[in-house]
């Protein structure tokens, strides 16, 4: 290995205890009340050298925004790479997907919800902010896919699959800080898995060709 391969290997390195040492804190105190500083302690790095890394903690949580997009494309792609599809199904699957991402780390994927707002996006460099926006558009144009593909097969209505995208996500999105909101005020109150279940039957239900 050369020495520039060997840098870059080191620098990717760097960058993901960076993230893992923001995960916990941003666990622990929330984004709110974790600083530059208290990531830069936490990984043992002088604040200087983090912001090498991230200039700050809005370009952080983009890059676990890209993270929990890309792994929701790679599933996407493998769910509509089959020779025989059924859209019906692919939708639960979807569910499936999104809940197991979401279950992986309830407190960041509903943080990364409430920070895709312009007023976070101001305080990120228009490179990243272009890349945040192409790894969602294309997550959202995937999903469009499969009502796209079954409207073409007359198994959904037809409506204007990117809509129909756009609701399926804002439904999802909606429920998951609905459910951490009431668990905030009784942890037994966790009903994410039962009421996204009925929350997509339901849709599923509506939007058939029957």
């Amino acid at each position: 290995m050369g020495i520039a391969e060997r840098k870059e290997r080191e620098k990717k390195e760097r960058r993901r205890e960076i993230m893992d040492a923001a995960k916990r804190l941003f666990s622990s105190k929330g984004f709110a009340g974790t600083t530059m500083e208290d990531i830069a302690g936490e990984v043992e790095l002088s604040p200087a050298t983090l912001y090498l890394y991230f200039r700050n903690k809005e370009e952080l949580y983009a890059a676990f925004s890209l993270k929990i997009m890309g792994t929701l494309l790679e599933r996407l792609d493998h769910l509509q790479s089959g020779a025989e599809r059924n859209p019906e199904n692919e939708i639960r699957v979807l569910k499936e997907e999104l809940y197991k991402l979401y279950e992986s780390d309830p407190l960041i994927f509903q943080n990364v919800f409430h920070f895709q707002t312009s007023e976070n996006y101001k305080n990120m460099s228009p490179e990243l902010v272009n890349e945040v926006k192409v790894f969602a558009g294309g997550a959202l144009g995937s999903v469009a896919e499969i009502f796209e593909y079954g409207i073409r097969k007359r198994v959904f209505k037809d409506r204007n699959p990117i809509a129909l995208a756009d609701a399926l996500w804002g439904m999802f999105t909606g429920i998951a800080i609905w459910e951490e909101s009431k668990a905030a005020f009784d942890p037994n109150k966790r009903y994410m898995k039962e009421t996204l279940d009925l929350a997509f039957e339901v849709f599923i239900q509506g939007i058939k060709n029957t």
